[in-house]
């Protein structure tokens, strides 16, 4: 609040002006005052003398000190005055324990210098009635994760419902994060060693095999992947499959009729990506006995042929065309 530029003594002799008869509006322009001003002035201290401005003055600066006093001073254990945040329940309920324990106090009275309500003594730690509750939660999640310790939220869940506990989600959910298994892991994906496999030019049909993937967008922007499959042996390119999504059961399904068109080959040649590593593709290989050729991650060169192909299949269409749609 702003101070005044007048005093206490002399506000009080405005006012006394006033009371002898002289004008409001005369005084307000002579000291350069507000009428409002001049009438809070009357308001605050009207029938007042100079001597009882001055006590009240003192009695206010007391008033001030006592107040600091108090707020500085010590406290006794389990005052409810006591400066700085409020105790959390958990907190209360640890005081009055030690008030029980230590001071020799009853019940009531601990409770009371806390300010925690008999009956949430009586009734316990809600963490610890949470924990005894949750038991069953946690003795289910530490059994799946013994057997399947890379298993996500969803996994777990499903299995437990299977299991018919009949828990929804959102509580194994609490659970689940506060065993802290929901950390992100940030784990590299590891491929196993890739021994280089020589890039010779096959002396007859259908010995070995090679595909890869493309992207493109079409004109109105969707995105859209191109499976190219060649015969290393006569570059042949026997298939090439276009589609919004290509995943590992359309690569084998499409190998299948190729096989039944051509015949089998002993080896087809991929790299690293998911489609070439998926279970469904090398459960397949391993069904039909074809050997999977993986190259080096990081060595496009070592599948140079289906490479070459594609250069050639972006340039001459892919870059000279523009395709509408996929039809």
């Amino acid at each position: 609040m702003r101070k005044s530029k007048f005093s206490e003594s002399q506000i009080v002799s405005f006012l006394k002006e006033a009371e002898a008869g002289r004008k409001v509006s005369e005084i307000c322009r002579e000291h350069g005052v507000s009428t409002a001003t001049f009438y809070q002035w009357r308001s605050k201290y009207g029938g007042m003398e100079a001597s009882d401005v001055k006590r009240l003055k003192e009695l206010q600066s007391e008033n001030e000190k006592l107040k600091r006093m108090y707020a500085d001073g010590p406290r006794e254990p389990g005052h409810k005055g006591a400066s700085g945040k409020a105790l959390r329940p958990s907190q209360r309920r640890w005081a009055a324990r030690f008030l029980i324990e230590a001071g020799k106090l009853s019940i009531a009275k601990a409770c009371a210098c806390v300010g925690l309500s008999r009956r949430a003594w009586y009734r316990g730690d809600p963490a610890l009635r949470q924990a005894s509750a949750d038991a069953p939660v946690v003795d289910g999640l530490n059994a799946l994760v013994e057997r399947r310790p890379t298993w996500g939220f969803w996994k777990m869940f499903h299995a437990l419902r299977l299991e018919g506990h009949r828990w929804n989600h959102k509580r194994v959910w609490r659970v689940y994060c506060a065993m802290k298994l929901n950390q992100k892991r940030r784990a590299k994906r590891r491929l196993p060693d890739r021994p280089r496999v020589p890039l010779a030019v096959p002396s007859e049909p259908n010995h070995t095999w090679s595909f890869d993937f493309m992207s493109d967008t079409l004109y109105s922007g969707h995105q859209y992947r191109v499976l190219n499959i060649i015969d290393e042996g006569t570059r042949e390119a026997l298939d090439i499959v276009i589609g919004t999504s290509l995943p590992s059961g359309r690569v084998v399904r499409t190998l299948q009729a190729l096989v039944a068109e051509h015949g089998k080959p002993r080896r087809i040649r991929v790299d690293n990506g998911a489609e070439m590593t998926a279970q469904l593709f090398v459960d397949w290989c391993r069904e039909e006995n074809i050997e999977i050729a993986y190259i080096q991650p990081g060595k496009p060169n070592q599948n140079a042929y289906i490479e070459r192909f594609n250069r050639s299949f972006r340039t001459e269409v892919l870059d000279a065309n523009i395709f509408i749609s996929l039809g």
